[in-house]
């Protein structure tokens, strides 16, 4: 891998050891990205010990290859369809599950890979680049509105609207926006205030990455198949580095962790919850200053208990 394309683990030690319950149980890293998590983990786990890895980017899947431990498998899929990956392998019950979210350096720092305003490039931004719909096709075919919504929910864009009406009249005018540089000045024409340190395109590049890959939509999903995956005793472990994602992993653990007093059953005895809130960890500030992205990072862990889904 080359220097510019490397990449800096967030949190590795806290996530492994958060995960970690066995040395010689079966484990899934649902976003192997490129595999500082896996490495460490397999370095933990007993000669019995398992490790299955899951990611959907195909220069994720190929760095994998460079993994020769008989204990390891890769697998080229969303972590959202982890039941059905792990089934195909005789799997049906794991002992920890880990999910690293968002955007790796590697996809941020390939210009090709049209991720970051930063560097000109197509406007990509799939993660699997075999299948789907890129950023660019996106605004060549959506409504005003559609571009929108997604750039209001997805990115909290203030001036969402400016920014949809001024990419229609760039398309209708018969140069729709295709590559990251012509959406970054776009972009910066029409919001009219900026926040102190971020640039302006930051928002919109965060709105059309997680509309294209449908992040939010794979995460609840993932979720709901790492609990029932998830054997007594055994941990999630969620790193997030944005609201929007932290909001969905805090609300999933709270609903199946807190209880709920039912007023019209004051004596009924409490219902087992199948989730235990065990963790939330932050990056050290001598992580934040060593790797800068990990700034926004929050992991939380979780622990499976003896209770039905």
């Amino acid at each position: 891998m080359s220097a510019a394309f490397a990449h800096t683990t967030v949190l590795l030690h806290e996530t492994v050891e958060g995960v970690l319950t066995r040395p010689d149980g079966v484990y899934v890293d649902g976003t192997f990205g490129r595999g500082g998590h896996s490495r460490l983990l397999l370095s933990k786990l007993g000669p019995a010990g398992r490790l299955i890895a899951i990611d959907r980017d195909p220069e994720a899947v190929a760095a994998a290859g460079g993994i020769e431990d008989p204990r390891f498998t890769i697998r080229h899929a969303a972590f959202a369809d982890m039941a059905d990956e792990l089934a195909a392998l005789g799997v049906n019950q794991v002992d920890g599950v880990m999910l690293d979210l968002g955007v790796s350096s590697p996809q941020i720092d390939n210009p090709g890979r049209g991720f970051s305003f930063r560097f000109e490039g197509p406007l990509d931004m799939r993660m699997d680049t075999t299948r789907g719909e890129s950023a660019a096709e996106f605004l060549a075919r959506a409504s005003e509105r559609e571009i929108t919504e997604v750039i209001r929910g997805y990115g909290e864009e203030r001036f969402a609207a400016q920014i949809a009406k001024a990419l229609v009249a760039r398309r209708e005018g018969g140069a729709p926006v295709s590559t990251t540089a012509e959406l970054s000045e776009l972009v910066a024409r029409s919001v009219k205030t900026r926040e102190a340190g971020q640039d302006p395109a930051t928002r919109t590049f965060q709105a059309l990455r997680i509309h294209v890959n449908a992040e939010l939509e794979e995460l609840q999903q993932g979720l709901k198949s790492a609990l029932q995956l998830l054997a007594p005793g055994g941990h999630l472990a969620v790193i997030s580095f944005h609201s929007l994602e932290d909001r969905i992993v805090k609300t999933f653990i709270n609903t199946h962790s807190k209880q709920v007093f039912d007023r019209r059953a004051p004596f009924a005895p409490e219902k087992a919850m199948p989730l235990k809130s065990i963790a939330r960890v932050f990056p050290s500030e001598g992580e934040v200053r060593a790797n800068p992205r990990s700034r926004s990072a929050v992991l939380r862990v979780a622990e499976r208990t003896e209770a039905p889904c």
